[in-house]
């Protein structure tokens, strides 16, 4: 679909656009750094699959910039968007290098990763939310809490209804038998 992309200007990491994500998704940046992704990863040489999300159908999260993933998808997944799906071909000094990942990927692997951006995140306990995404969300409590005090209003006034019906068929039942007993006593 979309040409290839040299990240590094050494052909380190290599981006090619899969599919487009939609014009006004959101990328990661300082303030959304915790990343979402699915990916299959294959060895360049052999094509071998030597890791992916695909199977389970989990996502991988991260944080970009704090080096628990290899250089190349720090690098790449800056340059995505959430929806985008990008093959990314990675030199081994932007993977694992010549130590390898034993036993999957052997030294100076060049890697190749299919990887879609499903999701990018503030921090927990960040303080990104705009006032009214703030103000939205409470608006959104009180409405669920309102929603679950009328229900429980509902269900007492259900309640009180059927013990009144309740009430109601047991006197119903007294009389007809107080107006049987009487009928009795009379034909004797």
């Amino acid at each position: 679909m979309g040409d290839s992309i040299d990240l590094t200007g050494d052909e380190g990491v290599i981006k090619k656009i899969v599919r487009q994500a939609k014009p006004d998704a959101l990328s990661p940046t300082e303030d959304l750094p915790l990343v979402d992704v699915h990916y299959e990863g294959s060895l360049a040489e052999t094509g071998e699959v030597f890791d992916t999300t695909h199977e389970d159908n989990t996502v991988f999260s991260f944080e970009l910039g704090k080096g628990s993933v290899i250089r190349a998808w720090d690098i790449a997944l800056r340059s995505m968007k959430v929806g985008e799906v990008a093959k990314l071909t990675c030199k081994p000094e932007y993977a694992y290098g010549s130590a390898g990942s034993p036993p999957d990927v052997p030294p100076d692997a060049t890697l190749i990763f299919e990887v879609e951006l499903v999701a990018c995140r503030p921090r927990k306990g960040s303080s990104l939310g705009s006032v009214s995404e703030e103000r939205a969300r409470l608006e959104e409590l009180k409405r669920q809490r309102e929603l679950a005090a009328a229900a429980k209003e509902e269900e007492k006034k259900k309640r009180e209804e059927a013990k009144a019906a309740a009430a109601a068929r047991i006197q119903a039942k007294m009389e007809a038998k107080k107006g049987q007993g009487k009928g009795k006593g009379k034909g004797k």
